[in-house]
């Protein structure tokens, strides 16, 4: 049977979970002006990590009480900041249905070594039962499974009047997603996600319950310097107005501001929102009509940016494990070799498939454009 190479390729074949797509129409240009070689402490280029601050949280619709930092290492850093300053003071019960939400579960119970921590797990695709949070507890989450395509579909569990703090990684969910802020505590981020900044960099928001923890609770343990956020038992109120705890990438910030400026011109955060849907939205017409892929949440908690896919086909279930993994990877290969899709093998510990990043610098051409190359990538495994 024969199997037609496709004749239309997607303008830009960046597809990869992070770091992800630059926004439509970047070039290095946009980092003209950049404050390169100068003290990240100076007037102007401490106003332009104030800027950064002021136009996240605006286009973000944060409460104006939330307070918000630029941290190191990426969300990571920015998520174990706050494992390491926050927890200890009460129960803590954390959500683990993917790899990175495990990976915190792991830090509360091996490393911080919390006896009264519960894990409330869900294999990949899916999400815990969140009727059995405990809101007297403190609680640890992702918002979106990066590597699972799995999200929490809203904030409705979650009681406005709660004992605990609800601690949220949203690095793949902040600009695609609506967040209940009324309902969390601290969010996490990263610039490289929805918004395509670089890497390293993370983003730090807190509530004032969160503020009042810092302010009330000393930790059991000793903290690094990159994880203080207060001095004299008071919020450092100077890294939530440009201060940083390390020295940041200048270049990094102006490409930052850039992704922001061109989010504002779209029209905001609803416009971001709109167009990670209609990528999954493309992908799901898609997937309705195909022999071989599925998706691997279902419709009610499934990501609109990180899109994972299995394959369904009888030669590959019949494959192990390994072998799944390898045949996975050999059609992602295909894939970029002709240069229409770079980066969408499934996460290395996640059921063997394919993750295709769909945020909002994702055109949905690009998007529609990338389908039938999948088709024909798998005749070419089959």
């Amino acid at each position: 049977m024969s199997n037609p190479r496709p004749t239309i390729r997607p303008a830009n074949p960046n597809f990869g979970s992070g770091p992800c797509a630059k926004r439509p129409g970047w070039s290095l240009i946009a980092l003209e002006g950049a404050m390169l070689g100068r003290s990240h402490r100076a007037a102007a280029p401490k106003a332009r990590l104030r800027e950064v601050i002021d136009r996240s949280k605006a286009l973000l619709a944060m409460p104006p009480d939330w307070r918000v930092a630029i941290v190191p290492a990426s969300d990571t850093g920015a998520i174990e900041m706050v494992l390491w300053s926050l927890l200890g003071a009460r129960p803590v019960d954390v959500l683990a249905f993917e790899t990175f939400s495990q990976a915190w579960a792991t830090d509360v119970v091996k490393q911080l070594r919390l006896a009264d921590a519960r894990v409330l797990s869900a294999p990949f695709g899916e999400v815990p039962d969140l009727a059995a949070v405990d809101l007297s507890h403190d609680v640890v989450l992702a918002w979106n499974g990066t590597t699972s395509g799995a999200r929490i579909p809203d904030g409705d569990w979650i009681a406005a009047e709660r004992e605990g703090l609800v601690i949220v990684d949203a690095t793949s969910a902040a600009f695609a997603m609506e967040l209940p802020w009324d309902k969390l505590d601290v969010v996490t981020w990263s610039w490289q996600k929805v918004l395509g900044g670089e890497a390293a960099h993370g983003m730090l928001a807190l509530s004032p319950r969160a503020v009042a923890r810092l302010e009330s609770h000393v930790p059991a343990w000793p903290l690094p310097k990159i994880f203080r956020m207060t001095s004299g038992g008071k919020l450092n109120e100077a890294l939530f107005a440009g201060d940083t705890l390390n020295t940041p990438s200048m270049l990094c910030v102006e490409d930052a501001l850039d992704a922001l400026r061109w989010a504002e011109g779209l029209g905001g955060l609803s416009a971001l929102i709109a167009r990670s849907e209609a990528n999954l939205a493309t992908v799901a017409a898609w997937e309705a009509e195909s022999r071989w892929a599925r998706f691997l949440a279902a419709s009610a908690i499934r990501s609109s940016t990180s899109i994972c896919l299995v394959i369904t086909s009888p030669w590959f279930a019949a494959l192990d494990r390994e072998a799944q993994v390898a045949a996975s990877r050999r059609l992602a290969s295909l894939l970029e070799r002709e240069g229409v899709a770079y980066d969408i093998a499934s996460y290395r510990d996640a059921p063997a498939g394919l993750r295709i990043w769909g945020g909002a610098t994702v055109e949905s051409s690009d998007m529609a454009a990338l389908l039938p190359w999948l088709d024909w990538a798998h005749g070419e495994m089959a």
